[in-house]
C-alpha cells in the first residue's frame, strides 16, 4: 500500500507545516511587540510635547514679571541679599553641637543674637519674608 518514501514525504510535509505555523506565530508575536513599543513611543512623544508646552507657558517673561510684582506687592517678599548667601568655604567642617556652645565660646554673640551693629533689633528675614 504505502511505500516508505510516501510515509517519509508525508512526515516531511507535516513537519514543514508545523514549522511554518510556528514561524508565523512568532512573527505575529514580534509584530505585536513592535506595535506595543511604537504605541509607547507615541505616548512618550505626546508627553514630551505636553511638558514642553507647559514649560514654555511657565517661563514666559511677562508671566514671570507679573508673578514677581505679585510677590513683592501682595506678599511683601524681599529680594535675596548678599548676607543670606553663604559660600562653600564659610560652612563649618563638621556639624556644631548646639548644647556645647556657650556665650563665652561665641564671644558673647549668644547674648546679642538678633541685634544689629547699632544694638537695635534688625528685622529677621526668613525665606525672603520680612518678619
Amino acid at each position: 500500500m504505502f511505500r516508505t518514501s510516501d510515509i517519509v514525504l508525508i512526515a516531511v510535509m507535516v513537519s514543514a507545516a508545523a514549522l511554518t505555523y510556528k514561524t508565523k506565530r512568532e512573527a505575529e508575536e514580534q509584530l505585536a511587540a513592535v506595535q506595543k513599543i511604537q504605541a509607547q513611543i507615541h505616548y512618550e512623544e505626546d508627553t514630551i510635547d505636553l511638558l514642553k508646552a507647559d514649560w514654555s507657558l511657565l517661563t514666559q517673561p511677562s508671566r514671570l514679571q507679573k508673578l514677581a510684582e505679585i510677590y513683592k506687592s501682595q506678599l511683601g517678599l524681599e529680594p535675596v541679599n548678599a548676607r543670606q548667601i553663604v559660600g562653600l568655604d564659610d560652612l563649618p567642617a563638621k556639624p556644631v553641637n548646639i548644647e556645647d556652645l556657650s556665650s563665652q565660646r561665641l564671644g558673647g554673640l549668644a547674648d546679642n543674637s538678633g541685634k544689629g551693629p547699632s544694638g537695635g533689633k534688625d528685622p529677621v528675614v526668613t525665606g525672603g519674608i520680612v518678619q
